[in-house]
């Protein structure tokens, strides 16, 4: 009996020691955690200042990156990637871009934001030959890398939500774009997905800030695009 209650009580030991250097190690980990993600949007921010603009007084650039978000089912761009595009438009038609690079998800065949992007713009008046889409900007990440790398972007005007877009122009200079942004105030009326969409932005800034440290590749690379070069040259 004796023998049995020590065992019992060894085991109830060890049983307290794991529970205690697990929440130990969660404790460490949530203040890593936390630590990281206020550093990571410290750096995002600081390095997109003084490059975020209004629409009227964004520097001219020759390329407009519109980054791509949701696409209905039947193909209609979300009020949020309408709101990306209609400012766009206004940059092209202002004559502040020269073309435009529509970046987005086409990952299966039953789902393609940058040919929605495309008719979108091109039912409202912007020449087909002046809008590149870029079928593999699968995050943001991508999207900048692959304008880069593959479309030979060196200078732009990012567009997004103005909540996305310090870490949209940051990504999009750490990765050799000379880029500013114009940010969209308009889909503040869908309070409630901005402000779930605001608050993922903390975890994104994370994500990004690894993404640059490890030095990835986007998902997708492959040959070397010449449709912006193209599109600059046509009239």
């Amino acid at each position: 009996m004796r023998g049995r209650f020590g065992a019992v009580k060894r085991w109830y030991g060890k049983r307290r020691r794991f529970v205690r250097y697990t929440l130990l190690a969660l404790v460490v980990g949530a203040v890593l955690l936390t630590g990281g993600t206020v550093a990571s949007v410290a750096w995002i921010r600081g390095d997109a200042e003084g490059h975020l603009y209004s629409e009227a007084d964004v520097p001219d650039a020759p390329v407009a990156l519109v980054l791509g978000t949701k696409v209905d089912a039947d193909g209609t761009p979300s009020p949020f990637l309408a709101a990306r595009l209609e400012i766009a438009r206004r940059l092209f038609d202002g004559g502040k871009v020269r073309a435009i690079l529509v970046s987005g998800d086409n990952m299966n065949p039953d789902y393609n934001e940058p040919a929605a992007m495309r008719r979108w713009l091109v039912d409202r008046g912007v020449p087909a030959r002046k809008v590149v889409l870029d079928h593999a900007g699968f995050d943001t990440y991508d999207s900048c890398a692959r304008a880069e790398q593959i479309f030979g972007v060196t200078r732009a005007t990012v567009v997004t939500q103005s909540f996305h877009l310090p870490r949209a122009v940051a990504l999009c200079r750490r990765l050799g774009i000379d880029a500013n942004g114009v940010g969209d105030e308009t889909a503040k009326r869908y309070a409630q997905t901005w402000r779930v969409s605001s608050s993922r932005e903390h975890g994104a800034c994370l994500k990004a800030a690894l993404d640059l440290v490890s030095g990835r590749d986007p998902a997708h690379l492959g040959r070397r695009e010449t449709g912006i070069d193209d599109a600059l040259r046509s009239g």
